[in-house]
């Protein structure tokens, strides 16, 4: 049975080192049969979180803020696999994507929590130029446990500075075999 994907994409560089894991991870996914929306968060716009605990899951835009989460959520809604790809910033990941992931909040607020659970898995995919992916991945297990969503596993892609230093590495491949394995 096909699966539906979303990757929420935080990178800033459109053809970087982190879309190439993206490209590669989609081209698996699709082969498989699945759908794959992905949304280059870089392009859009999305405010920070306001902490007001005003969001209501069973509206059709959440939030009370209305900006291009109001994309994201129906597909967040209804996806079977959230993917979460960004460069490696300070250990961490890139404020485009910490500020969508805080905004999904907003789908845990309300009469249902549509976030939490509801047989989802995740992944993620990153790319960097060092190897320190420690913090990252702590941050990462740590949401997909409270989220209750199926860990996937990652592909770490260090030593990656320039836009194309990625091309003909291992993890691109190991991004295309995980988008594959999604059955």
């Amino acid at each position: 049975m096909s699966k539906k994907i979303v990757i929420l994409n935080g990178s800033p560089r459109k053809n970087g080192n982190t879309s190439a894991l993206v490209k590669a991870f989609a081209k698996g996914a699709e082969s498989a049969g699945n759908t794959v929306t992905e949304f280059f968060l870089d392009r859009m716009d999305i405010h920070g979180c306001k902490g007001c605990f005003g969001g209501h899951s069973s509206r059709e835009c959440p939030c009370v803020q209305k900006d291009d989460m109001a994309q994201i959520y129906p597909a967040v809604k209804e996806c079977d696999v959230v993917v979460l790809a960004s460069p490696l910033y300070y250990w961490n990941m890139s404020g485009q994507l910490r500020t969508a992931v805080d905004r999904l909040f907003a789908l845990e607020e309300g009469d249902v929590n549509l976030l939490r659970g509801h047989d989802r898995s995740c992944a993620l995919l990153m790319a960097a130029e060092g190897h320190g992916f420690d913090d990252v991945l702590l941050y990462y297990n740590h949401l997909a446990e409270h989220l209750r969503w199926k860990n996937l596993g990652a592909v770490l892609a260090g030593g990656n500075c320039d836009t194309g230093d990625i091309a003909g590495k291992p993890e691109l491949e190991q991004a295309e075999e995980l988008g594959k394995s999604i059955q």
